[in-house]
Order: structure tokens, then C-alpha cells, then sequence
């Protein structure tokens, strides 16, 4: 890890993620710390997930997402082979 960026610096981070409890406030949250290109690749990123869970091919999330074959290749990695955060954040906003 860079030596500018620290584990406390993440830490915060996480921290003020899980304290957003309203849209209002996520949605300036993110207008503040993302251009919104970064904003726009997190969601291509998290719907990619979403449907490679629904057992979308490639070629069909790509034509839906217009993300990049190299992107949906590491979300997919995440999604078979990572902690599981992808599934659990989706089940979660399933839910509501």
C-alpha cells in the first residue's frame, strides 16, 4: 500500500460508508467524493454482478452494461471467487 495511503485512511472510509443511513445523503456523499465517471463504473460494476448472478452470459451483460470485457472479466472473478460481498450487497438491496 502506498505510504499516503494509509490503513487509517481506509478505515475512515469504510466507517463513513456504513454511517450513511439515508439516499439523500449517499447520493451527495458520492457527488462529493466520485467524479461522476467513477460514480457510473461503480454501478455498471455492481449491475454486472447482478447479472452474472441471473446467469447472464457475457456478450448479454456487455450489450446491457457497455462495460468492458477486462472489467466484467474481474467482477466476475470477485463474484465466483471473492468474499461473497457482491451476492450479499445485492440480496440486501433486493430486499428493500
Amino acid at each position: 500500500m502506498d505510504d499516503k495511503i494509509t490503513y487509517d485512511m481506509i478505515e475512515d472510509l469504510k466507517k463513513a460508508i456504513v454511517a450513511i443511513d439515508d439516499e439523500t445523503l449517499c447520493e451527495d456523499f458520492f457527488k462529493d467524493l466520485f467524479t461522476v465517471t467513477e460514480t457510473e463504473q461503480f454501478a455498471q460494476r455492481l449491475r454486472a454482478a447482478k447479472l452474472l448472478i441471473e446467469g447472464n452470459t457475457y456478450s448479454q451483460i456487455i450489450s446491457k452494461t457497455e462495460i468492458s470485457s477486462a472489467t466484467l472479466s474481474r467482477v466476475n472473478n470477485c463474484v465466483r471467487h471473492g468474499s461473497g460481498a457482491y451476492k450479499k450487497i445485492i440480496e440486501k438491496i433486493e430486499d428493500k
